[in-house]
């Protein structure tokens, strides 16, 4: 490897500020840490297609060089999942979300000021084939950019989504009637929407507690955490308001709203206790119960809880540091322990340097999860997660401690076509072709002495500017109806598929479960 290139890595490991150390962090009774490496250098069993599959060619998650350079990429890879139908409009934003038969596409500023469709798309998907544009949310906060702020809850058919222009917003919420999902229905005119009423609260990523009541809105940076109390959805007001940590980003709360499960930037977890918020406590106090941090894998993303036979689990995504999915055993909440993981081969320590091979030129992200949903939170049989570059991947996730891959859809590239995804934080993104949110696990496995230089290098080295979009981003939780999944990715917009009966079957009591 050039000493340059290097040099690069280093400094943007140094500037992401992440442990370059290898393995699942755990506290020991001495406060130090402690790696389980068998957990956290294996991949799951690949999935092996049938029919009409259109399998990877290489490397479980990968999407190779000469794929991408070829154009193969633009076909797509399939394995045990079919296309049904999709909207792919002018991108999806970040993520999405979804309420009965609606999907809300979320907003990317500035680029969704650009229309046709500005702000917020909603999309009916009551026929799966040919879902249709009914309707824009085109309020400030919608406009302004979701981010990872949009989500919709059921117990109270609400929409929530807050403005985020660049990384961090503040002020900015909407909040939606969903009783006609196709046709939401503005319930704030006042605070959150109206310029002259700001609602005192930063912005990036959002949830609902279970029954509707409070949305939690993370700053990230700074890690400001507010609870919105949603009482009356006419004036959302601001009753908690904390920093548990310098960078927070997404979360998941338990079904009794007492437990908020939030992830820290920095590659952890931390467990606060939220039932004085929940309860309305005059001045409510929010501890936090416990913290555990690691090292492989970092912006930590999402928490999805889950029960395992009685047992609390969570599902825990990391959208950096190809950290994949870790289950984190929570039954003694003031001791959470990391269980086991999901990862791709692409993720492995020994192979960061074919993801750098491949994933140069294709812009800030290589190949990592994002945001996940089971199929019913108790006892889940399934798990489905957007995974950025690598698509939508399923996991039979039945025995927690022995799940595998059953099916993935890696739609096509839509290469070349940056200037017609003005809603696409991809095709913005892609002004930048070095994958330096990688750059940390490549420095782990320069140390480990696990990177091959040679290995590293492909066509695309020299390609760290104007990136191409020979993937695309899967960000948003794919959710499921029945065998069906109705996911959306930053490119290529709604996608509706279905998987193949022999490898899912839905349980009767099928509970798309996000986390928030």
């Amino acid at each position: 490897m050039r000493t340059s290139y290097r040099r690069m890595l280093a400094a943007a490991a140094a500037v992401l500020l992440v442990p370059a150390a290898s393995g699942i962090a755990q506290p020991d009774s001495a406060g130090g840490v402690l790696e389980n490496r068998d957990i956290a250098e294996t991949a799951v069993a690949r999935a092996t297609g049938a029919g009409d599959a259109l399998p990877e060619p290489g490397l479980q998650g990968d999407v190779p060089a000469g794929e991408r350079d070829s154009r193969s990429s633009t076909h797509g890879y399939r394995c045990n999942i079919s296309r049904i139908g999709g909207y792919a409009g002018r991108g999806a934003g970040i993520t999405s979300t979804q309420f009965e038969h609606c999907v809300y596409l979320g907003s990317f500023f500035p680029g969704n000021l650009l229309g046709p469709a500005q702000g917020v798309q909603v999309v009916d998907v009551a026929d799966p084939a040919n879902p249709v544009l009914t309707a824009t949310l085109t309020e400030p906060a919608m406009l302004a950019g979701t981010w990872e702020s949009l989500k919709a809850n059921a117990a109270r058919k609400l929409l929530v989504g807050t403005g985020v222009p660049a990384f961090t917003g503040a002020g900015l919420i909407s909040v939606y009637d969903l009783s006609d999902c196709a046709h939401p229905r503005l319930l704030n005119p006042g605070p959150g929407t109206d310029l002259s009423l700001p609602v005192p609260i930063t912005a990036h990523e959002g949830g609902f507690s279970p029954d509707g009541r409070t949305y939690w809105a993370s700053g990230v940076i700074p890690g400001i955490v507010s609870a919105v109390d949603l009482t009356d959805p006419a004036d959302p007001r601001v009753i908690w308001q904390g920093m548990p940590g310098q960078s927070m980003h997404g979360m998941g709360l338990r079904a009794d709203g007492n437990r908020l499960y939030l992830a820290d930037n920095m590659g952890g977890l931390t467990i606060l206790d939220t039932s004085a918020v929940q309860r309305r406590d005059p001045d409510p106090q929010v501890p936090i119960i416990a913290q555990l941090t690691w090292t492989d894998g970092w912006a930590t993303q999402q928490n999805v809880p889950v029960t395992y036979h009685g047992v609390p689990y969570l599902f825990s995504a990391d959208e950096a540091g190809s950290g994949g999915v870790k289950l984190i055993d929570i039954s003694d909440d003031t001791h959470p322990r990391v269980a086991n993981t999901i990862k791709l081969e692409i993720n492995l320590p020994q192979h960061r340097d074919s993801a750098m091979a491949s994933s140069m030129g294709g812009s800030l992200f290589a190949y990592d999860a994002h945001y996940c949903s089971a199929d019913r939170p108790v006892n889940p049989t399934a798990l489905a997660c957007g995974w950025i570059s690598s698509g939508i991947r399923v996991f039979d996730v039945r025995d927690p401690l022995h799940m595998r891959e059953i099916a993935y859809y890696n739609p096509p590239a839509r290469t070349g076509q940056n200037s017609e995804l003005w809603n696409s934080p991809h095709a913005l993104a892609s002004i930048i072709g070095v994958p330096l949110l990688s750059a940390p696990s490549v420095m782990q496995a320069v140390e480990a002495g696990a990177f091959d230089p040679e290995q590293a290098q492909s066509s695309r080295t020299g390609d760290v500017a104007f990136g191409d979009l020979s993937t695309d981003w899967c960000f948003s939780a794919p959710e499921w109806r029945g065998n069906q999944l109705w996911a959306a990715c930053a490119d290529n917009g709604l996608l509706t598929l279905e998987l193949s009966p022999e490898v899912y079957t839905p349980p009767a009591d099928q509970h798309s479960t996000v986390g928030s």
